[in-house]
């Protein structure tokens, strides 16, 4: 048992960690970072262009200091489960991991998929597979 006052949890599992890092732009276009090194540009239908990068590490925008706003839509991992459900997406080939990726939010992912990612995917983060375990048990709980 620990004696860190966090009933077994670090204080660092208590920091929110980023699960979707996205943004709106004025014209209702929804651009995201998938992963740290992902630079995504879209020139909005107003002329400016608006950009999102760092995937799940950081957050990074960039625009015109003369362009609109854009709206932040990131979610974190101390956001409600039914939040987080709606938009964590994992890119997936398909079960013979020859297709293009897909994204497939966690919401509309099998069950059989999510307990396959869990058995396999060693490399995933502690976030991201409590985000993985919180939806089985989210499942089990509403049906």
């Amino acid at each position: 048992m620990s004696n860190n006052g966090f009933n077994g949890m670090s204080a660092t599992d208590l920091e929110p960690k980023i699960v979707c890092n996205r943004i709106r732009t004025p014209d209702g276009t929804v651009i995201y970072s998938r992963h740290r090194h992902d630079y995504v540009c879209h020139v909005d239908d107003n002329g400016f262009e608006y950009v999102v990068d760092g995937g799940l590490d950081y957050l990074k925008r960039a625009r015109s200091d003369r362009a609109p706003s854009a709206v932040e839509m990131s979610v974190y991992s101390t956001d409600p489960h039914e939040v987080i459900r709606e938009a964590f997406a994992w890119g997936s080939r398909g079960i013979k991991g020859d297709q293009p990726v897909k994204y497939l939010t966690l919401m509309n992912m099998q069950t059989e998929h999510i307990e396959a990612i869990l058995d396999t995917q060693r490399h995933i983060t502690p976030v991201i597979r409590k985000v993985f375990e919180d939806e089985l048990k989210y499942r089990k709980q509403n049906g």
